[in-house]
C-alpha cells in the first residue's frame, strides 16, 4: 500500500484517467450490482416524483435553474447584490438582471405557491422598468412604477433574504434548535453549522472562537444520549479561527490555532456532541490535516468517539485522505467520524488553477467522475468501521441507493442539507429505518445570500441531481444512472474539453504563463533545493566604480523577515561619487567609441 502522506502531498495534480480507473476497480462494483443500484434509485426518484409535497429546492430549479436565462438572472443578482454598495448601483443591477427577462413564462407552472409568488413579484418588477401593459397586469405594473424604485429595491432585497431563509434553520443558535425540534421528533439529529466568512483579522477570529464555544454551551443542553451519533453537533471552520489560516504561516497557524480548536474539542467532548472540522479549499487540505492530527493526540480527548472531519469526494486526494485518517485514528486509539461530502468549492478550484496556469485540476472535472469517486470512497469507509463511522452526505438518489446496497449490516448515517433532499431522506428515514442527519446553517441576515449563492451554484445547472429529481422530462433511469458505467465509456478521454487546462487558457492567440503554487509541497521542494547553493553564502555589495572605491566599512545585512545574515554592503563615500562623475563626462563625449561598446 502506498504512503497516504505522500500522496496527499504530490497527487493534487494527478491525471485524471488513471486515477478513475483505479477508483472504479475499488468500487468493485460488477454489472448486476450496477444494474440492482441504478434500479432502486430510479424506483426513489418514482416515489419521490409522486409525493404531492416535493423539496422547495428541487421545486425551484425546476423552474429556475442555471439553463434559463431567468435562473441566470436570479443568480446574477443575487451574487451581486452582497456587494452592491448603494442605491443607485442596485436599482442599476436590478434593471439590467430583472427587466430582459421572461418571467411571465414561468407563471402558474410550479405547484409551488412560493416559486409562483416568486415569478409573480419578479415578472412585475421586470416590467415596470420597461413599457406599461393595458389590462389588470398593466394596472398592476403601473401601481409598482408610481411606488418608485426604492420599493422596487427592497422588495428584490427581501425577495432574495426569504429565499435564502428557507435554507437557513435560523439567525441564533437558540432560534435554530427550536425550530429543529420539529424534525428531531420525527426522528433526525442535527448538525449546526455558523455561517460566516474567513477570519480577516485576530478580532474576527477571537469572535467566531467565542460564538463556536457559545454554541457548544447552547447545543451541550440537547445531548441528552450517552451515544454520540444520537446526539446534535457542530461543524467548524478552521478559516475562520485564525487570520492567516495558509501555508507560508504554518509554523504560526500550529502554535496559535491548535489550541483554540484543542479547548473548543474538549467543550464538545464534555458534552457528548459532534464536533465536524469542514473542509476548505484544496490548497489548505495538507494544512488542515496538521491541526487535526495536533488536536485528536491531546490526551483529554481519549475516550470520546465524536471528533469529525469533512471530506469532499470531487477531490482528487480524497481516497488518500481517509486512508491517513484511518491510519491516524489507528496510532492514537480513537474513533472518529468521516462526513464524506461531494464538494463545496468546485468553480473557485478550476478558476485557480487556470489563473496559475497549472498543468491540472485538484478536482475531477466532471459530475460523473465526482460520483464515481464518492462511491468508491463510500466503500473505502464501510471497510473502515473499526475506526470510522460514515456520514454520507447526499441527496443523489442514485448514491443513496450505493451506500444502502454496499453498507448492510455496517454502522452509518445519511446527512442532507436543511432546506435539501427531504423527500428521499424521509423515504430513507423511515422505510430503511437509516440514522439521518440534517446540516443546518445558523446566521444572520447578512450571511444569507452568500450562503444561496453557494447552494444555487451547486445545484443549479442542468446536469444536478437537485436540478433534475422533478423534472418529468428527464425519465428516472437517466437521473439515476450508473456513473461508473458512464465513466468507463469516456475513458480514457474522460477530461472535460470545456474545462480548460491552466497553459490552454488563452489559446490559440498564447500561451498563459505559469506561476508557481507556493501551497504545493513539490514545488515548495523544487524552490528549496535550487536555493540550496546559496544557503550558506555570503554575499558583498559594494559600488562598481571606473576607478577602484575608496576602502568604506562593511556594514551586515539581514533578512528583515528571520534576522539571518545575508551579507554585507560597503556604501560609496563622497571621493568615489567624485570619482564616478569625472569618468562619466568623457564616456558622454565620446559618442562612436560608446556606441560600439554597447552594440
Amino acid at each position: 500500500m502506498s504512503d497516504p502522506w505522500h500522496e496527499i502531498e504530490t497527487g493534487t495534480l494527478q491525471p485524471e484517467a488513471p486515477l478513475l480507473t483505479r477508483l472504479i476497480a475499488e468500487a468493485g462494483l460488477p454489472p448486476e450490482a450496477r444494474d440492482r443500484i441504478a434500479a432502486e434509485g430510479a424506483a426513489l426518484v418514482r416515489q419521490i416524483r409522486a409525493d404531492v409535497r416535493p423539496g422547495l429546492m428541487e421545486v425551484f430549479l425546476a423552474e429556475y435553474g442555471l439553463s434559463t436565462e431567468e435562473g441566470i438572472a436570479l443568480m446574477c443578482l443575487a451574487e451581486a447584490l452582497l456587494r452592491v454598495p448603494d442605491a443607485e448601483t442596485m436599482d442599476a443591477l436590478i434593471e439590467d438582471k430583472i427587466a430582459p427577462s421572461d418571467w411571465g413564462r414561468h407563471l402558474g407552472r410550479s405547484a409551488s405557491s412560493l416559486v409562483n409568488a416568486s415569478t409573480w413579484a419578479l415578472m412585475l418588477t421586470g416590467k415596470v422598468l420597461e413599457e406599461k401593459e393595458p389590462g389588470i397586469v398593466g394596472h398592476l405594473r403601473g401601481a409598482v412604477k408610481r411606488l418608485g424604485e426604492p420599493v422596487i429595491r427592497r422588495a428584490v432585497r427581501q425577495a432574495m433574504k426569504e429565499m435564502g431563509r428557507q435554507f437557513v434553520l435560523g439567525e441564533t443558535i437558540n432560534a435554530a434548535m427550536e425550530r429543529a425540534s420539529v424534525m428531531e421528533a420525527q426522528g433526525y439529529t442535527y448538525s449546526y453549522d455558523m455561517l460566516g466568512e474567513a477570519a480577516k483579522t485576530a478580532e474576527d477570529a477571537e469572535r467566531y472562537a467565542q460564538a463556536y464555544a457559545k454554541a457548544i454551551a447552547a447545543i451541550a443542553g440537547a445531548a441528552r444520549s450517552d451515544d454520540i451519533r444520537a446526539n446534535p453537533g457542530i461543524s467548524v471552520k478552521l478559516s475562520a479561527l485564525h487570520p492567516r489560516y495558509e501555508v507560508a504561516q504554518e509554523a504560526r497557524v500550529m502554535a496559535e490555532l491548535v489550541p483554540v480548536v484543542r479547548d473548543l474539542a474538549r467543550a464538545a467532548a464534555r458534552a457528548r456532541m459532534g464536533f465536524n472540522i469542514d473542509a476548505e479549499e484544496a490548497d489548505r487540505l495538507a494544512l488542515s490535516l496538521k491541526v487535526i492530527a495536533a488536536v485528536l493526540a491531546d490526551p483529554e480527548l481519549k475516550g470520546w468517539d465524536g471528533f469529525g472531519i469533512v471530506v469532499q469526494g470531487y477531490g482528487r486526494r480524497a481516497g488518500a485522505v481517509i486512508d491517513w485518517l484511518h491510519g491516524l485514528s489507528q496510532r492514537l486509539d480513537r474513533r472518529i467520524m468521516v462526513r464524506l461530502v461531494k464538494g463545496a468549492y468546485w468553480d473557485a478550484e478550476i478558476k485557480r488553477a487556470q489563473v496559475m496556469g497549472l498543468e491540472d485540476f485538484p478536482v475531477f472535472t466532471r459530475k460523473e467522475a465526482t460520483d464515481v469517486s464518492y462511491i468508491a470512497n463510500a466503500k473505502k469507509l464501510l471497510s473502515m468501521t473499526d475506526r470510522i463511522y460514515p456520514q454520507f452526505a447526499t441527496h443523489n438518489a442514485h448514491t443513496v441507493a450505493a451506500i444502502l446496497d454496499m453498507g448492510k449490516g455496517k454502522p452509518f448515517e445519511f446527512q442532507r442539507l436543511h432546506g435539501m433532499g427531504e423527500r428521499l431522506h424521509d423515504i430513507v428515514l423511515k422505510r430503511e429505518k437509516s440514522r439521518c442527519r440534517i446540516y443546518a446553517p445558523v446566521g444572520a441576515h447578512r450571511d444569507l445570500l452568500a450562503y444561496l449563492v453557494r447552494r444555487l451554484l451547486e445545484n443549479g445547472a442542468n446536469s444536478s441531481f437537485v436540478n433534475q429529481i422533478v423534472n418529468e422530462d428527464v425519465a428516472p433511469e437517466t437521473v439515476a444512472a450508473c456513473p461508473l458505467t458512464a465513466v468507463e465509456a469516456m475513458l480514457p478521454g474522460l477530461a472535460n474539453a470545456r474545462v480548460v487546462r491552466g497553459p490552454d487558457l488563452f489559446a490559440p492567440e498564447r500561451a498563459n504563463s505559469q506561476g508557481f503554487d507556493l501551497t504545493d509541497a513539490p514545488t515548495l521542494a523544487r524552490i528549496d533545493a535550487a536555493r540550496g547553493p546559496f544557503a550558506s553564502r555570503s554575499f558583498a555589495a559594494a559600488p562598481i566604480l571606473a576607478a577602484p572605491a575608496t576602502k568604506g566599512t562593511a556594514k551586515p545585512v539581514l533578512n528583515p523577515a528571520t534576522g539571518a545574515a545575508v551579507g554585507e554592503v560597503t556604501d560609496a563615500t563622497a571621493a568615489d561619487v567624485d570619482a564616478a562623475l569625472a569618468a562619466a563626462r568623457p564616456w558622454a563625449a565620446s559618442q562612436p567609441e560608446r556606441a560600439a561598446i554597447l552594440n
